[in-house]
């Protein structure tokens, strides 16, 4: 490694690590600010979620997420930044002018993008779950009424155990997981029902595992049609879940590390369930925004190794502008998704499949000058 891959490593690095801590506090306090009131709210609820809870408990975790969601535009703007300024202080044409290739000059860009892009895979596979579980059990005391009320609140709620296996409950409490209007049904392959459970009430017992049914009513139909019924004030069930497993939010899919999420979509599918695309668009998006950290590396290499009119402003303008098609893409591609109006491998993976061309096409042009 010479002195000049040492320079842009150093550089590349350096710029990445100021605009991350950057990004990180402005926004920081930016949310803080915004979210007072609700964790005021909270401190209603319960006395210990005052602000330094949040600050200890929330916002480090939260950071992690945020930092890992916007990494690559990170990286796309870092290098775009300290590219154009060595550009403008004719630093690249020193280089070219020594004898050395663009391809070779670009070598450090593709070491140090690698490297980033390889601590980007290992965090959103395995560590950025464990964080998102520490941030989740608080984020919702941080949105507004309506939304807080969809992870918190009281609604019904239902789940498929198996193609012939259903549970419904009229009225689920998510927080306090209990609630009223229990009913579990069983069918044959011909679609007949052969067995049913209700229950006027039913919570789950953390400690034993278990649904705790109360005021229960079952029927067992045979196959001439009669019926053998059964009644009781107290029943337990083991139905093989949890209720956050049984009665999933969006956010459980961030909960879980690769294995733990695969092995729970291809469970999900075994029982029949089709609504998946949030979970799969977790799962795609874990490896395909690391892996544009690297074409967004050499997409500002391509910009910004260049001296213009207008210099480094012009630059950033542009590569923001960029960066801000790129984030929107990604959002909207995932709502596409969840719509079932795109495939989410496909939608995880086609702003790489629009920008990577776009890279390649404008690096071998930059190379070729």
């Amino acid at each position: 490694m010479t002195i000049i891959d040492k320079y842009i490593i150093k550089k590349y690095l350096g710029t990445f690590s100021f605009m991350l801590i950057l990004l990180s506090i402005v926004v920081l306090v930016i949310d803080v600010q915004q979210k007072i009131p609700r964790i005021e709210n909270a401190k209603l609820i319960d006395p210990k979620l005052d602000l330094s809870y949040f600050l200890v408990h929330f916002y480090p975790f939260w950071i992690v997420n945020l930092v890992m969601t916007f990494l690559s535009i990170l990286v796309f703007i870092s290098v775009i930044y300290f590219t154009s300024r060595m550009a403008n202080n004719t630093e690249i044409v020193a280089v070219i002018s020594s004898g050395a290739s663009f391809h070779r000059f670009a070598k450090p860009y593709l070491l140090t993008s690698v490297l980033i892009a390889g601590i980007s895979l290992v965090v959103n596979h395995f560590v950025l779950p464990w964080a998102n579980i520490k941030k989740n059990e608080l984020e919702a005391y941080t949105y507004n009424a309506r939304n807080k009320e969809k992870v918190l609140g009281t609604a019904p709620a239902s789940a498929q155990l198996s193609r012939t296996e259903y549970i419904f409950v009229n009225s689920w409490n998510k927080a306090e997981q209990r609630g009223s209007g229990f009913i579990f049904q069983k069918f044959d392959k011909d679609r007949k029902m052969t067995y049913e459970l209700k229950a006027s009430d039913v919570y789950w017992d953390k400690d034993k595992k278990q649904f705790v049914l109360n005021n229960y009513l079952e029927k067992t139909i045979n196959k001439d049609n009669s019926a053998k019924l059964g009644n009781g004030g107290e029943l337990r069930k083991s139905y093989g879940h949890s209720p956050e497993e049984l009665f999933p939010n969006e956010l459980l899919g961030q909960n879980k590390t690769t294995p733990e999420l695969i092995k729970f979509i291809n469970r999900e599918k075994e029982k029949g369930n089709s609504n998946l695309n949030t979970h799969l668009n977790e799962l795609y998006q874990r490896t395909s925004m690391p892996i544009s950290i690297i074409i967004l590396t050499f997409l500002a290499l391509s910009l910004s190794s260049q001296k213009k009119r207008g210099g480094l402003g012009i630059n950033l303008a542009v590569g923001i502008s960029l960066a801000f098609v790129f984030v929107f893409s990604f959002e909207a591609l995932k709502v596409v998704s969840e719509n079932k109006s795109m495939s989410p491998a496909l939608a995880m993976w086609f702003p790489n499949i629009v920008f990577f061309p776009l890279a390649a096409y404008l690096y071998l042009k930059r190379a070729n000058q």
